[in-house]
């Protein structure tokens, strides 16, 4: 039996189905049992626990073959990152009771880095698991692709999509969540010992400028990619309602400046099989 964190969401979702499909017995660990119906209709065993709390998840995890973790993500964390550091105490305490026989745990492209960063998140539950007595493969996923869901509005509406992501014909590994889902899946039915790093991407890396020209193209309409000021983002983002923005800023500066990429050799990267364009099309498809 695998038991799955973060069912309810895309990724974990995609673990779901994958194992489901493949046959697996699957448990649903939920905060909201009322959330997790269709996957109760499925034949998962649901049972409820917050990420948080150590007693909880070690009742979800006792037993299992393998657990999925995927930690929840703080995109304005408070200085030093408490509120990860408590799920991270949970999740490395509830595994170490539960011992369950495998853990596979989502972290991120870029987990290595040692500057500070919104995805620090990550490089700490990565420490925090690394010496569990149990094999544990961690994932790294580049940029999803799905984040381009904010961009759909402006894309159709002006034409002009604001990036981040700078300079505009640098491309960066991307990757859907199906792919991530389905991969992840595919590495908790294996059998490995001691500590791994799996890192993901899709088909091709993806620059602004190939994603205005993508969203062109399901549109019908000429979309251009625009550079929005380094010097504008911590206005911006606290305008937005940020109180740390600098986690964030920093984040898309690793992408800019390279600091967070991947550790390994391109040739050793695991490719996904979604395409930009499915995703895309389903965002535009999503938001009518």
């Amino acid at each position: 039996m695998y038991a799955i964190t973060g069912i309810t969401g895309k990724v974990g979702g995609a673990v779901a189905r994958t194992l489901l499909a493949a046959g697996q017995p699957v448990r649903a660990v939920v905060r909201d049992a009322a959330r997790a119906r269709s996957w109760a209709e499925r034949g998962c065993d649901v049972v409820t626990a917050e990420m948080d709390d150590a007693a909880s998840l070690t009742a979800a995890f006792e037993g299992a073959q393998g657990v999925f973790i995927l930690p929840p993500s703080e995109f304005d964390p408070s200085p030093g990152f408490p509120e990860a550091r408590v799920v991270i105490d949970a999740v490395r305490a509830a595994l170490q009771s539960a011992a369950p026989g495998k853990v596979l745990c989502l972290s991120t492209i870029g987990a290595q880095a040692t500057e500070t960063n919104l995805l620090t998140q990550r490089t700490l539950m990565e420490q925090a698991l690394r010496d569990l007595p149990m094999p544990v493969t961690f994932l790294r996923p580049g940029w999803f692709m799905e984040n381009a869901a904010w961009d759909v509005a402006p894309a159709r509406d002006t034409g002009m999509i604001p990036s981040f992501l700078q300079p505009l014909d640098k491309a960066v590994p991307m990757v859907a969540t199906a792919d991530v889902g389905r991969v992840a899946a595919q590495l908790l039915q294996q059998t490995w010992r001691g500590v791994r790093v799996v890192e993901l991407e899709g088909p091709q890396r993806v620059s602004p400028n190939d994603l205005a020209e993508a969203f062109s193209q399901l549109l019908g309409r000429p979309v251009r990619a625009e550079a929005v000021p380094r010097e504008t983002w911590d206005a911006l983002f606290r305008s937005q309602g940020m109180k740390e923005p600098l986690p964030r800023i920093r984040m898309l500066d690793g992408f800019n400046e390279g600091f967070i990429a991947f550790e390994g050799e391109e040739a050793d990267v695991v490719k996904g099989e979604v395409e930009l364009e499915t995703v895309l099309r389903g965002l535009v498809s999503q938001a009518g």
